[in-house]
């Protein structure tokens, strides 16, 4: 997996997905910080806050750097509003792709996410010549694993009762998608 020198920006028919700024902290905490998304997510507490924001957001650079993460802002090309964020966890030893995104309660159920990741997946096979990408999502979180189908990922198992969040024992639902059958 080659080191990514400059973050690459994409294209889709109706987003960019860039790097993310220090400026898009405060988007960023208005967005993830409702409760709908914080609760749909392992890693994001609520209350969110912009320095929380800002910290994640500084992040970024070294972990692209070391050749450990790619974190995406999901633009809309039209008036370049922050819709969410998609990114690749990279585990370089074995060639593979942790897929993670939340899209804001504003822009759910309008295709944003599916077509972000579609463009993350891509790049991710084509360009970072990954062998696999995974995914996990909450049971109870359907519309995170109808994105993870129409990128035509196979649900492969369930880690039961395997993460803490709130105080609540939750499933993962586990998918994969190898190299060979991503029809890009």
């Amino acid at each position: 997996m080659a080191k990514q020198d400059t973050f690459p920006v994409l294209e889709t028919e109706r987003l960019v997905l860039r790097a993310l700024r220090l400026s898009d902290a405060p988007d960023v905490q208005r967005l993830v910080g409702a409760r709908e998304v914080a609760a749909t997510t392992l890693t994001i507490p609520h209350p969110y806050t912009t320095s929380m924001a800002e910290e994640w957001i500084g992040s970024h650079d070294e972990r692209r750097e070391r050749g450990e993460a790619l974190h995406w802002a999901i633009t809309r090309k039209q008036d370049g509003a922050l819709l969410g964020v998609i990114g690749l966890e990279l585990t370089d030893k074995h060639r593979r792709g942790e897929l993670g995104y939340w899209v804001g309660v504003p822009y759910w159920r309008q295709g944003y996410c599916t077509e972000a990741a579609r463009a993350v997946v891509r790049y991710a096979f084509e360009t970072l010549e990954l062998a696999r990408l995974v995914a996990v999502h909450f049971a109870g979180n359907e519309a995170s694993g109808r994105v993870m189908r129409k990128l035509g990922m196979t649900q492969e198992g369930v880690l039961r009762k395997h993460v803490l969040k709130w105080g609540q024992r939750i499933d993962l639902v586990c998918y994969g998608l190898l190299r060979e059958e991503w029809q890009g």
